[in-house]
């Protein structure tokens, strides 16, 4: 939007020679000289070349007279037809030859960018009006206006255009192309969509405007302007729809409308192969369908995210900011195709700028989205990873994360230390308390363990009542120091077994890597020391020593 008050300061800074308009349509027999007659002697229809007005291109198509009000000039001036109207249209000026310009001509020298320029030498009488033909064509026509301006003036208006224009095409073609490698990274058809959809609208865009014949010199597109742009419309309106359905997660927020968005999504393709396929009746028919299904789509894809917005779908809000003017502007550039709103010469150019606005809007949502789905991806990683009563790791992603600990420190001489806890006396407390009592108990011991341990220990619960922890950088009397600091602290909370006055405690084992240790061997080593501390009065930490009794230890609780 500020480009768009910019563009249109900078067009109300220009000072255009006033202009006398008359036309009618073009009728067998008729010659400029007899068409100028006529309009000296005020038979012709009486236009404002300042507003918009359309002019037929059908049959044989339409007759426009343009006098000069003012003071005669001897400079060179420039007369410019806006916005660049589809086919070609003549112009007969003094007496020298007729001039026939279009969208896809390469020629002339001096090229209007988002209009047809018509190069008046300065030699030319400028009272002397000008006579222009707009040769049929078949299309519906759509409304221009004039403008008279001399070189100058006209050379700082086109090029002011021009940076306008090409700014905006630059922002909805890099957010496409940031869709798509967001598309490839994330393996998300979401985006790819949201790429189509903008790609098919600078297409679209660039035709209406010519922007892809001047400056872009696509020569190749010659002759095909107005199927191309039917076509990138349809394609527009499908990509639209596709993206919609994801984007807005119709599925979760408007199950009842998800067929219908994706059966649009797929009539506007068909529509494009009927109007491609070269058998008049199927282009016909294509002909006929294309306007209403775009009306209808265009209904039911507001209604959709209108209705996916009320019921919590956050991305259907950014979709509505940036979809929405955008609509509102192709219905009153419709309405103005029908002769309404003449005086809103800057609909065309609304619409760029709009484009823009709604690539960066979109983006945005793609952008918010991408984080959301991050979000909910490391909620659920969390959940995956985390033991549902204690919150600490369990046991596949302590091994996991013990394993990349263990290969951070291959071939170095960096120590770990493995803890292998067992709780005493669980079972009895199980029994004789109840299992939810048991539940807190193991809540409380995790507790104790977090806040003993450094963050970047690794504290996983084992199973049952099974604790691991692998600490790094520490010696054997360093990790001995807080393997018994952890019996203290889980015998200090006081948790009653039995009526005996039995407090819970913990069984530490402890064993330091070696040189070609694996997970198995330092848990298998660590095992074994807590087991010999079970049968040599609990409570305690031991570190594994390579003894007799140590090693033929039996599983006893």
């Amino acid at each position: 939007m500020i480009w768009l008050l910019w563009f249109s300061l900078v067009q109300a800074a220009v000072i255009n020679v006033p202009l006398r308009g008359a036309w009618h349509e073009v009728t067998r027999g008729d010659t400029p000289a007899s068409v100028l007659a006529a309009f000296r002697q005020g038979t012709l229809k009486v236009f404002s070349p300042s507003i918009m007005q359309r002019f037929s291109r059908e049959d044989l198509g339409s007759w426009v007279v343009l006098e000069p009000q003012g003071a005669s000039t001897k400079e060179e001036r420039v007369l410019s037809i806006y916005p660049a109207p589809m086919g070609s249209i003549t112009l007969y000026a003094g007496h020298g030859p007729a001039r026939t310009l279009a969208l896809d001509d390469f020629d002339n020298s001096l090229h209007g960018h988002g209009r047809l320029a018509f190069r008046l030498p300065p030699g030319q009488d400028s009272t002397q009006p000008l006579l222009l033909k707009f040769e049929p064509t078949g299309n519906m026509a759509a409304p221009e206006r004039f403008e008279l301006q001399s070189l100058d003036d006209f050379v700082q208006e086109d090029s002011n255009w021009l940076t306008f224009a090409t700014a905006c095409f630059a922002v909805m073609v890099a957010m496409a192309l940031m869709a798509l490698c967001f598309a490839i990274m994330l393996h998300d058809v979401t985006f790819a969509w949201y790429t189509g959809y903008m790609l098919c609208y600078v297409v679209v865009q660039g035709v209406e405007t010519g922007f892809l014949f001047h400056p872009l010199q696509l020569r190749w597109l010659a002759g095909s302007e107005v199927l191309v742009g039917a076509s990138a419309v349809a394609l527009s309106v499908s990509f639209a729809s596709l993206f919609i359905v994801r984007f807005c997660d119709v599925q979760r927020f408007v199950p009842p409308l998800r067929v219908p968005v994706i059966a649009l999504g797929f009539a506007m393709p068909l529509i494009v192969l009927l109007r491609c396929s070269g058998v008049h009746e199927l282009v016909v028919m294509a002909q006929t369908l294309v306007n209403p299904v775009l009306i209808l789509g265009a209904l039911l894809l507001l209604f959709t995210a209108l209705v996916a917005g009320a019921r919590g779908s956050r991305p259907a809000w950014f979709f509505l900011v940036g979809w929405t003017p955008l609509l509102i502007l192709t219905a009153m550039t419709s309405a103005q195709t029908t002769g309404a709103l003449p005086s809103l010469d800057w609909l065309n150019d609304a619409s760029i700028a709009m484009g823009a606005f709604e690539a960066i809007v979109l983006s945005l949502g793609l952008a918010d989205r991408a984080l959301t789905m991050r979000r909910d991806r490391d909620n659920v990683r969390v959940l995956a990873d985390r033991d549902a009563l204690t919150n600490i790791f369990n046991r596949r992603a302590w091994t996991e994360a013990a394993n990349r600990m263990l290969e951070g420190a291959s071939g170095s001489e960096r120590s770990i230390a493995l803890l292998f806890l067992d709780l005493d006396h669980f079972k009895a407390l199980n029994d004789f308390h109840g299992h939810a009592a048991g539940d807190r108990a193991l809540v409380a011991v995790a507790d104790v363990l977090s806040s003993e341990l450094r963050p970047t220990d690794l504290l996983g619960r084992y199973g049952g009542e099974e604790f691991v922890a692998m600490l790094h950088d520490v010696n054997q009397e360093q990790a001995l120091h807080v393997a018994t600091r952890l019996c203290r602290r889980v015998h200090r909370l006081e948790i009653p077994v039995n009526l005996q006055d039995l407090r819970l405690s913990v069984s530490i084992g402890l064993s330091m890597r070696s040189m070609g240790d694996t997970l198995e061997s330092l848990i298998e080593r660590a095992d074994q020391a807590m087991y010999y501390v079970k049968l040599n009065g609990r409570n305690q930490a031991q570190a594994y020593e390579r003894r007799a009794e140590m090693r033929s230890t039996s599983p006893h609780r």
